[in-house]
């Protein structure tokens, strides 16, 4: 039988060529899919790259007087040079429009209330809230207020950025405007104002607003709690065990002060021998607006604050002063701080400026930095310049002294990108706005209020009749001089100067220390700060009684100052400012001062051993040390689970050295257990559960339980523990629990940077929901040490994960002796561009506590340049 020819069937024809064909159509798909993804890469490519600043070559510009150099180092950090103050405030406009508008178009419709305009009726809740505090209105009225050279300085400035604005629009701007544009086309770019620049300080100002947050907490806490149970979750702060910003109040002798001026050698000599398509954008997708408002202005949750030191020159080995400061802020993309220098080509009184440091992009000047002649650095005073009042309303007038007074009552409409406009009705009382209107939180404290009478708290007792309310005094709701003040303060020559600037800077309440090339260095509390009649401001006031209004403000005279002081050095790290002998109240909710001893006792300890030169300035920055975690240890010595994994991870701990280094295994158990600890005793299984706020509070708090071991606080029914015994034990078994869950069995492989890692999110489209827009802005994990209460002071919140929220937001070290010398460094980067080179350039010296030269004579400066742009005037 022949065997038939198989290659000449129909069906063996077929196939071969049906395969190819699939072959064909198959590659066909994949390479067009590749040539779409290759194209809209390419777009992105190019939208992307299309608003990135010009850095080199020559720009005319309409506007200008004379020529204006713009010199950049490898960080992008612009210096300008320019012959007068109105050509420097342009320049300064024109470039900061150049690294970050849309950060500054972001910040203004914040400040205005104003961001449903952007995003749609995600944001109404917020701009509710905002609109209710008039953060814009003040700040306009703060500008009518300016004198005439100081409003040309922000005339000058945006008409910078308003020259910048003429030349590029929507995605050559930035990319967020493309992005914007896909689902709210309609969105104009605005002219800048100097009222946009101005209320950027209200909102820096809510963001270091103090005890607020705490006051609210402490109020809704007395609806659960006696006033006993409220003196253990708030204690006193410990002046006998950590120490105060000012033990003596040193005031400059009036002929130190004219030796100042007369005669700088002899007081160097002085010195050293004395001393829309964002709807789901994840800052909505909170508990309040309050919150929110936080997210939104670059600082929320645990570990607000900063630190500060300032050594005298004998200190150190140079024989002049060392200025260090990191201020604490929420952690954002890009950092909320813009690095630049400011330049007069011939420094004289037309045109003053030789100065450089940390701005806000959209503000003219420096916020903190140095001149050619003084060095400043801020921490947060913490002092309570918000109370709340219970109010007692009838209709639309409010209960003061057995009268009704009228409430004043406003209407605004807040525009909505893509839905209907909303009409909002804003109450105030002579107090200030109404909050509880617009804030569930306040709102609920307004259900169930309590007040604060001299010491104790109660719900209020002799009420007229009538509705409760909450309303908000606060220092910043007022009109000040704060904008003025920057520019005094970049102008300073000595430490008289100093104080002129830090008497006019009312808002935010800030500590303020100082150094000079003089040798001498100093601090000055500067601020607006309450005298208040009845109660302290721990807990709402009530509204309908006069004696709780505030007084007035403490005058600047006897705000607390020090200047060369016998110790040698200043150290303010939120901590208590004075002693309890200081005749006003300034607050009851300082910072407990764990940072503040920790940096002392560094600093003495070096000093003991030799000069500080400014290797030892950084390396007390970067410590890591968890105090806690040393009350931990003590306090888990005896303790043994019969667990012998649990075990293990004990006999880990008693190793540890107390560092919350990035890649300790030891540091990841002690964090856990600290939150373990903390949840149990405080809110697990509680029917009232107490506030977890305030790491620095609980670590006090949590002290004291260890040294009374009979405290109701070791019973907790809910999970089955009835004493300080079983308490540890339970804790140290959920803790490893925990950990193994997070980061396997293998203890060699746990480790706290990745545990505390930081996720840098971009304020608004890095929290969009939507992934890919998530991939493009965001950056990170990133890897860090360091914590709550901790010198390098990286927060996260008990209870809520261990993720970094709170960070030095920039740190500097300036020296005195040679102002080349100094360092710095800040978060993420110079620039707003989303793949820019300098987008997230100094996140690895961040992380590392490494810092950049920071060169600022104009020789040093040109040697470092690695752009150079020249704006010139336009001929028409």
């Amino acid at each position: 039988m022949t065997r038939p020819d198989t290659a000449s069937t129909p069906e063996a024809t077929t196939r071969p060529v049906w395969g190819r064909r699939v072959g064909i159509i198959a590659f066909s798909v994949v390479a067009g899919v590749i040539v779409l993804a290759l194209i809209a890469a390419s777009v992105i490519t190019y939208t992307i790259a299309r608003s990135f600043p010009q850095r080199d070559g020559e720009i005319a510009l309409s506007g200008l007087a004379s020529e204006v150099v713009v010199e950049r180092d490898a960080l992008g950090v612009p210096v300008i040079t320019a012959d007068s103050t109105d050509d420097l405030f342009f320049a300064q406009g024109y470039v900061q429009a150049q690294d970050r508008f849309w950060e500054m178009d972001f910040r203004r419709h914040v400040t205005s209330g104003r961001l449903s305009e952007l995003f749609g009726e995600s944001q109404l809740g917020t701009d509710m809230f905002l609109r209710t505090l008039g953060w814009r209105a003040i700040a306009e009225e703060e500008v009518a207020a300016l004198d005439e050279t100081t409003r040309s300085y922000y005339d000058a400035y945006a008409d910078g950025v308003n020259a910048y604005l003429a030349d590029h629009d929507g995605a050559d701007v930035s990319f967020e405007y493309a992005v914007l544009g896909m689902q709210n086309p309609d969105y104009e770019i605005e002219p800048w104002t100097a009222a946009d620049s101005v209320a950027w300080l209200k909102a820096m100002a809510w963001d270091l607003r103090a005890n607020i947050e705490t006051e609210a907490t402490r109020a809704l806490a007395a609806q659960d709690f006696t006033s006993e149970q409220l003196a253990v979750l708030y204690p006193e702060y410990p002046f006998a065990e950590h120490p105060v910003i000012v033990p003596e109040i040193v005031a400059p002798a009036e002929d130190q002060e004219d030796a100042d001026e007369t005669d700088a050698d002899t007081a160097s000599a002085t010195s050293d021998a004395d001393a829309g398509a964002t709807a789901s954008v994840a800052w909505t997708e909170v508990g309040d607006v309050v919150e929110a408002v936080g997210l939104l202005v670059g600082g929320v949750g645990e570990g607000i604050g900063s630190n500060s030191w300032v050594l005298a020159g004998r200190l150190t080995e140079t024989g002049m002063p060392l200025l260090a400061n990191d201020p604490h802020l929420g952690a954002s993309l890009p950092s909320v701080w813009h690095q630049i220098g400011l330049k007069c080509r011939t420094v004289d009184e037309s045109c003053p400026f030789d100065v450089a440091g940390f701005s806000f992009a959209g503000l003219p000047g420096v916020i903190i930095g140095h001149n050619d002649r003084i060095a400043w650095g801020f921490t947060n005073l913490a002092a309570d310049v918000t109370d709340l009042y219970i109010e007692r309303l009838d209709g639309d007038a409010a209960w003061k002294d057995g009268t009704l007074v009228p409430l004043e009552v406003r209407t605004e409409t807040v525009v909505v990108a893509g839905g209907d406009d909303v009409e909002l009705t804003i109450r105030e009382t002579d107090h200030g706005p109404i909050v509880s209107d617009v804030s569930a939180q306040y709102a609920a404290i307004a259900a169930d209020p309590y007040v604060g009478t001299s010491d104790d708290a109660a719900p209020p007792s002799d009420v007229p009749d009538g509705e409760y309310a909450v309303s908000l005094r606060w220092t910043a709701l007022d009109a000040g001089t704060t904008a003025t003040a920057i520019f005094t303060l970049n102008t300073a020559r000595d430490f008289s100067d100093f104080r002129d600037a830090a008497a006019a800077f009312d808002v935010p309440a800030q500590n303020l220390v100082y150094a000079d090339v003089d040798g001498n260095i100093g601090y000055q509390t500067p601020g607006r700060l309450p005298i208040r009649g009845a109660g302290d401001g721990a807990l709402p006031h009530p509204g309908w009684d006069s004696a709780y209004d505030w007084e007035g403000f403490i005058p600047f005279d006897e705000l607390p100052v020090v200047y060369n002081p016998d110790e040698g050095f200043i150290v303010t790290a939120n901590n208590a400012l004075v002693d309890e002998d200081y005749p006003y109240t300034l607050t009851r909710d300082w910072d407990y001062g764990y940072r503040a001893a920790r940096i002392t006792d560094m600093i003495e300890r070096r000093a003991a051993n030799g000069p500080l030169s400014a290797e030892d300035m950084r390396q007390i920055q970067a410590d890591n040390q968890f105090q806690v975690g040393i009350r931990l240890l003590a306090a888990m010595t005896d303790v043994r689970t019969g667990d012998a994994d649990v075990d293990a991870a004990l006999d880990l701990l008693a190793t540890w050295d107390a560092q919350n280094d990035a890649d300790s295994s030891a540091a990841a158990y002690a964090n856990v257990l600290w939150d373990e600890l903390a949840q149990n005793l405080f809110t697990r299984e509680r029917e009232s559960p107490a506030p977890l706020s305030n790491q620095s509070r609980l670590f006090l708090v949590v002290e004291g339980l260890l040294a009374d071991p009979e405290s109701e606080w070791w019973t907790n029914d809910g999970i089955g523990v009835r004493s300080q015994e079983e308490m540890l034990t339970v804790s140290a078994e959920g803790a490893y629990a925990r950990l193994t869950e997070l980061q396997g069995e293998n203890m060699t492989l746990w480790n706290w940077g990745d545990l505390h890692a930081l996720e840098l999110r971009s304020e608004t489209f890095g929290s969009s929901g939507i992934a890919p827009l998530e991939w493009l802005f965001n950056r990170g994990p990133v890897p860090v040490g360091g914590g709550s209460s901790v010198a390098n002071a990286t927060g996260w919140d008990l209870g809520g994960g261990f993720e970094t929220l709170t960070v030095p937001s920039m740190r500097m070290i300036v020296d005195l002796g040679d102002l080349d010398a100094s360092a710095w460094q800040q978060l993420t980067g110079v620039s707003g561009h989303v793949f820019h080179d300098n987008y997230t350039d100094q996140v690895e010296l961040w992380r590392t506590v490494e810092l950049a030269p920071w060169p600022f004579s104009a020789p040093a400066v040109t040697a470092n340049a690695q752009h150079t742009l020249t704006l010139t005037p336009a001929t028409d």
